[in-house]
């Protein structure tokens, strides 16, 4: 392989490996630093958050919470998410009120403090349609597959000058 090939293969190559490595970062290695991801499903939080991002989300205590805080909770039994902006901080009962963005009432029911998931600190639009897509078979398995090409890709080079250097060094034995 000439050395012009082989630069721009070795850049390219690293270029994938950098981006799928954001990527990881981003769908599940940022709970080291203590967020927690979910993919918005429903438009109640639209212009803010749209469906299809990815909201970023910090535990913090309910002490924290002011009005206009999007929060994240726990709507029912079910452990459906959810996350609205605070309009309203029950301190006296513990609980918050809430509403989407995009909803013209507040939500039926008043979310007490324990069903508290945390704040939302950022999003990133649409990175939740990949996770979900990531997450489940077929998207799981081209994924897999993607991972596994991706390392060929970064071995191929050293494999064919291994053999290269072989072939000619057998070359000059028999000279």
């Amino acid at each position: 392989m000439n050395k012009t090939l082989r630069k721009t293969w070795n850049a390219i190559t690293w270029i994938l490996v950098f981006c799928v490595a954001v990527l990881a970062v981003l769908l599940s290695g940022i709970r080291l630093a203590g967020l927690t991801p979910y993919v918005v499903l429903s438009g109640s939080m639209e212009p803010t958050y749209h469906v299809g991002s990815i909201i970023y989300v910090k535990k913090v205590p309910p002490e924290n919470i002011e009005p206009g805080d999007p929060i994240t909770f726990v709507l029912n039994e079910a452990m459906v998410a959810v996350t609205h902006r605070v309009t309203e901080v029950d301190s006296g009962n513990h609980r918050f009120i809430t509403k989407g963005d995009a909803n013209d009432a507040a939500d039926g029911s008043p979310v007490p403090y324990e069903n508290l998931i945390g704040k939302a600190v950022f999003s990133i639009p649409y990175l939740g349609y990949f996770s979900n897509w990531i997450a489940s078979p077929p998207g799981m398995y081209i994924g897999i597959c993607a991972c596994i090409v991706l390392l060929i890709l970064v071995l191929l080079p050293n494999l064919l000058e291994s053999a290269d250097t072989g072939n000619r060094k057998s070359s000059m034995k028999k000279q």
